[in-house]
């Protein structure tokens, strides 16, 4: 068989059989990859582009190599899903920023962020003055999440029956099963509050599969698709 034939039925075998591979994957990691996703899909295309050029190395071998740099992801993603514990050790959690309109310095430093590129995200989302901040955070795939203070929000019609002073953005306080007690903190209400509110609404903390809450004292709740309720 001609080289140039071979490279091409290698190319075209290598392509198709990274496309079944990526599918695998699912949506999440071809929209936001992480750091490990980004340096495996650096490996892996440059094993790719190697195994479809060099004729000398055996097709079978390549081809287990590229599965097992894919299987890292599936692995980890596996695990996140089963484990709030190992997704928060291998995600990380959000980092505040600002909250109350002052700027947490070592929250920065800590991640390497600079005032620039905090400013520099903050006009991004239409926000020229760090001050008009009520609650900021650099989420888990490098996105900032900004909420104004609320005088500096566009005027809601909840707003003319409900003033508030301050808040912050609703908190998991669930989270697959589990209480987040550092969650409950963030909005200022305690773990026996949060036990009496599922004791009036007769349900497990098991059965939840997220739970959100306010500083207002708004609880919403999503549950298992196994959960029978009334």
């Amino acid at each position: 068989m001609p080289e140039y034939l071979e490279v091409a039925l290698r190319s075209i075998f290598i392509l198709l059989s990274l496309f079944a591979i990526t599918k695998l994957l699912g949506k999440k990691q071809l929209s936001k990859l992480s750091f490990f996703e980004y340096i495996t899909g650096i490996t892996v295309g440059s094993i790719a582009g190697t195994l479809s050029m060099d004729l000398g190395l055996p097709l079978s071998e390549g081809l287990m190599s590229i599965f097992l740099w894919f299987s890292f992801p599936l692995i980890f993603s596996f695990l996140s899903l089963k484990s709030v514990r190992f997704r928060r050790f291998a995600e990380g959690k959000p980092a505040v920023f600002i909250k109350d309109g002052n700027i947490d310095e070592k929250a920065l430093k800590k991640e390497q962020y600079s005032v620039d590129e905090l400013l520099e995200q903050l006009r991004k989302k239409d926000v020229f003055r760090a001050a008009d901040v009520e609650f900021a955070s650099l989420d888990t795939n490098g996105d900032l999440s900004v909420l104004l203070k609320r005088e500096k929000r566009p005027l809601v019609r909840e707003d003319v029956f409900n003033i508030s002073q301050k808040s912050t953005p609703p908190q998991a306080v669930i989270s697959d099963g589990e209480i987040d007690e550092e969650a409950l903190r963030e909005v200022g209400f305690p773990l026996p509050w949060l036990q009496k509110e599922l004791a009036k609404r007769q349900l497990q903390v098991e059965s939840i599969f997220l739970a959100q809450l306010d500083t207002e004292g708004n609880l919403t709740f999503d549950l298992y698709n196994w959960t029978n309720t009334q």
